[in-house]
């Protein structure tokens, strides 16, 4: 009976070997395939929110990391368009930390101009069939910020409906717009008054090295 333990002991050892050693070639082999796709995803996102022929660096790899309380408590990621040596526009990764459920994870693209050439929700846990429809493939509500600017610090249209501003809330949740809408509008403020010094950085995004 012991010789039996001892042995089904063995075979579930050796087990547990070979199903690691699998999992790490698995891991192993696919490991370059996964961060390829995760960058071309990537670039896919970047050139929905700016017009791919504006610039002719390699925005996914001109990455920097930024942190500043108008962008969330985390640190985040700036992408920076350039032509040459002009800048064009920056796509920048922003918290809105008031959602409805937790924090709504956004990328914000700005011309260098501080015009707002578009919003994509990149991840949320708002309630579904209420609150996400902050996501594209739900409804087209984010594309509301194409094209709009801060005029000035106390431009008051930055809001939902519902506080006066010209963003639609959505019926049934209010929250979850507001919380996107501060969001976009700290992150193009913080845009403005630091667009030279991002420009003047070098990238430093570490899966881009």
């Amino acid at each position: 009976m012991r010789k039996a333990i001892e042995n089904n002991a063995k075979l579930l050892a050796l087990f547990a070997v070979a199903c690691t050693t699998l999992v790490g070639l698995v891991h192993l082999l696919t490991k370059d395939i996964i961060v390829e796709q995760e960058q071309q995803q990537l670039l896919n996102t970047l050139n929905e929110l700016v017009d791919p022929s504006t610039y002719n660096n390699a925005i996914n790899q001109a990455c920097i990391m930024v942190e500043h309380e108008l962008l969330g408590i985390k640190t985040q990621k700036a992408y920076l368009a350039k032509k040459g040596q002009q800048p064009i526009a920056a796509a920048i990764t922003t918290t809105a930390p008031d959602g409805y459920n937790g924090d709504i994870q956004l990328m914000v693209a700005i011309s260098f101009d501080g015009v707002v050439k578009g919003v994509r929700t990149l991840k949320h846990k708002e309630t579904p069939g209420l609150g996400d429809k902050i996501e594209l493939r739900k409804s087209p509500w984010i594309l509301s910020f194409n094209n709009k600017q801060i005029l000035d610090n106390k431009d008051r249209r930055w809001a939902v409906a519902k506080d006066g501003g010209m963003f639609d809330q959505f019926t049934g949740a209010t929250i979850t717009p507001r919380a996107v809408v501060n969001a976009v509008k700290r992150t193009v403020t913080y845009f403005n008054q630091n667009k030279k010094q991002l420009f003047d950085k070098t990238a430093n995004c570490q899966e881009v090295l």
